[in-house]
């Protein structure tokens, strides 16, 4: 299918069966005319789409800085597309099924403090044969900063441990390199040796996280992982992936970490992106205002 044909029916269906607006039938082509974009300059067709294909468009536009009530009438532009697709017989499977709304109530989601992410991380259950496997990728998550599509991705011949770097293929398949955190390779080495008694399915030797069948994780499953060891732990917090990303960018600046060699780990192309994560908390900034000699408590004034 070509995207022009399919974007221009479905601007005719909205028009005709739909009777929507002028002004909206421009913002809908407008928001679709940025995904066929997209799309196009990696090759890939509409019946094509995936879920995780939409997730990196939307993680894109975030990046790109368009605000939070723009991210969600491009969502239901784009959900609307598929279900028409679908309603069509064009696809047979919805790709925007599991597709996450925005909040436009906050520009982030809500970020996990270091001794929740110790919770987190030590009610893993490591005496389940995917335990260890878990508690590793949840210290590379926060360890390392990364999307959830980059740590699925990841290889071993990318894992340099001794260094203490690994090297990851980000958006755009621009290749980055992230510090990892002793706490982070150690649960990574202990996986390892398990990793070694799996029966590998061919295709995936160099995958370093695996399934219990020996094949690529994938986002659901890192999704579903994650918000079963929030719970066990007792988080009430809205929790996925991203995270343990914006912990990781969050703590690090709030620690005096230098904006630039954030923007550098976190793999985003503009500085304001990143910039951000100086405004998310604001109690953080109020403790730190105490430091100054004028913000003592005034006696005998």
């Amino acid at each position: 299918m070509i995207w022009n044909q399919v974007i221009d029916d479905y601007i005719v269906y909205l028009s005709l069966e739909k009777s929507l607006s002028p002004a909206s039938i421009e913002a809908y082509s407008y928001d679709l005319s940025k995904l066929k974009e997209y799309m196009e300059a990696y090759s890939i067709a509409p019946e094509n789409v995936t879920l995780e294909h939409l997730e990196t468009f939307l993680s894109d536009i975030y990046d790109k800085g368009f605000i939070q009530t723009s991210q969600a009438r491009i969502l239901s532009g784009i959900r609307g597309f598929f279900r028409y697709m679908q309603m069509e017989n064009l696809i047979s499977t919805l790709p925007t099924e599991l597709l996450e709304s925005p909040n436009p109530q906050r520009k982030l989601p809500d970020i996990l403090s270091a001794e929740e992410i110790d919770r987190i991380i030590n009610r893993i259950d490591v005496s389940i044969p995917e335990g260890h496997r878990n508690r590793a990728i949840i210290e590379v998550l926060y360890g390392c900063g990364l999307r959830v599509t980059e740590l699925v991705s990841l290889q071993i011949s990318c894992y340099f441990p001794q260094k203490g770097f690994i090297r990851v293929i980000g958006k755009g398949s621009k290749e980055r390199l992230i510090p990892i955190g002793r706490q982070a390779i150690k649960a990574t080495g202990i996986y390892l040796t398990q990793r070694n008694d799996l029966k590998i399915k061919k295709g995936n030797e160099d995958i370093l996280f695996l399934n219990r069948r020996g094949s690529k994780l994938t986002r659901e499953m890192i999704l579903i992982m994650v918000k079963r060891a929030a719970a066990n732990a007792g988080i009430k917090k809205t929790i996925s992936p991203h995270t343990f990303r914006h912990s990781f960018a969050t703590h690090l600046i709030e620690g005096g970490a230098d904006l630039r060699a954030v923007q550098e780990m976190l793999g985003h192309e503009s500085i304001v992106t990143t910039e951000i994560y100086t405004h998310i908390d604001q109690k953080h900034l109020r403790e730190v205002i105490k430091l100054h000699p004028r913000a003592k408590k005034i006696e005998n004034y």
